[in-house]
């Protein structure tokens, strides 16, 4: 009788090459992807024809400048990612934060000072910090505070607008407060694993033996699973983010800009839809300063960095839908009291 263990090895190993190729497959879709737009915008730009209708040019213009913008932060992501997983010592950010829940994720909001990455590329030093051993509210935590904290965002923050109006305080003091919240409240959920993908839950329980045994060789290893997964998400955001751009008329939105309630929830429609980086949203939203009142301009600053197209792209590679909605959700509620309590202030 023919013994099935050889059949079943070489399954085993054909599913394991599978594997080890399909990192590869969705880095090259991503590649071309933006390849081909940066290539079909030049060619349209260098014809000095109209080749195709206006708002496909536009869509083309809008979604090559978020992909631009944010393709830097998210490769810094991931490096500073794989240095918290491998290179630092084991344990190390766990041991110098406190072990009260409350007081450990307010110092993991603080890390975005440290660690200067826009929201895109703190999405896969969040999951970073998963596979390192925080929980998931922790790493919920960070994510939602670190693009506020920058001390880029910060500056450029007070560079447009100064101390007028509380503006700079609102946005980081509710920002904080804001990813604090969220991650109190995701902390209370009994089984912690279901707010994870069940692809990067996976990842998170798969044994280090999986991976390369040397430093580099698992640094490698994680930057090409990294940037297979995030490379996509950014991808399919920038179009999206781009698409609905174009098809959503400013004018709208602008009409609303002087009601304390309409101009607050317009912003969080404008931040949602313009996905623009942390690092320079206040320079895109000062001409608007004119016409909207201050506790709108807050909560565009603190929404847009934590919720917009793109990063809902991004943060689905890492967290469910269900999850998603209700993190959607518990952040535009927060975002606009802050902007009508600085209305009422102001």
């Amino acid at each position: 009788m023919t013994s099935p263990a050889p059949v079943q090895e070489h399954t085993a190993h054909t599913h394991g090459e599978r594997r080890s190729r399909a990192p590869w497959v969705w880095i090259a879709v991503a590649v071309l992807g933006i390849g081909g737009l940066l290539v079909a915008r030049g060619a349209l730009e260098g014809s000095g024809a109209t080749l195709l209708p206006n708002r496909v040019q536009d869509l083309l213009t809008l979604a090559i400048s978020v992909v631009i913008e944010s393709l830097p932060f998210v490769i810094l992501g991931i490096v500073l990612s794989i240095v918290v997983q491998v290179w630092l010592p084991a344990g190390l950010l766990q041991r110098i934060l406190p072990r009260n829940p409350v007081l450990r994720r307010l110092g993991i909001s603080m890390f975005g000072i440290f660690l200067p990455v826009c929201e895109c590329g703190n999405v896969p030093l969040a999951r970073g910090l998963i596979v390192g051993g925080f929980t998931v509210p922790e790493a919920m935590t960070f994510l939602l505070a670190a693009p506020i904290v920058n001390p880029i965002t910060i500056i450029t923050t007070h560079q447009a607008f100064g101390f007028d109006d509380g503006i700079l305080v609102a946005r980081v003091l509710g920002g904080i407060a804001i990813a604090n919240v969220v991650g109190w409240l995701f902390s209370l959920h009994p089984r912690q694993d279901e707010l994870l993908t069940p692809r990067f839950a996976a990842e998170c329980r798969r044994p280090d033996g999986d991976h390369a045994h040397t430093r580099t060789g698992k640094s490698l290893d994680i930057f090409v699973r990294e940037t297979s997964v995030i490379m996509p998400a950014l991808l399919i955001g920038a179009l999206v983010a781009g698409a609905i751009q174009v098809v959503v008329p400013r004018d709208v939105l602008v009409e609303v800009g002087s009601n304390p309630l309409w101009s607050v929830l317009a912003m969080m429609v404008l931040a949602f839809v313009i996905a623009v980086c942390s690092n320079v949203d206040a320079f895109f939203i000062l001409p608007f300063a004119s016409t909207f009142m201050p506790g709108s301009i807050a909560t565009f600053l603190v929404f847009g960095p934590i919720i917009d197209i793109k990063m809902l792209a991004i943060m689905r590679t890492t967290f469910t839908t269900k999850v998603l909605v209700q993190l959607t959700a518990i952040v535009a509620l927060l975002s606009a009291l802050v902007g009508l309590v600085v209305n009422v202030l102001a």
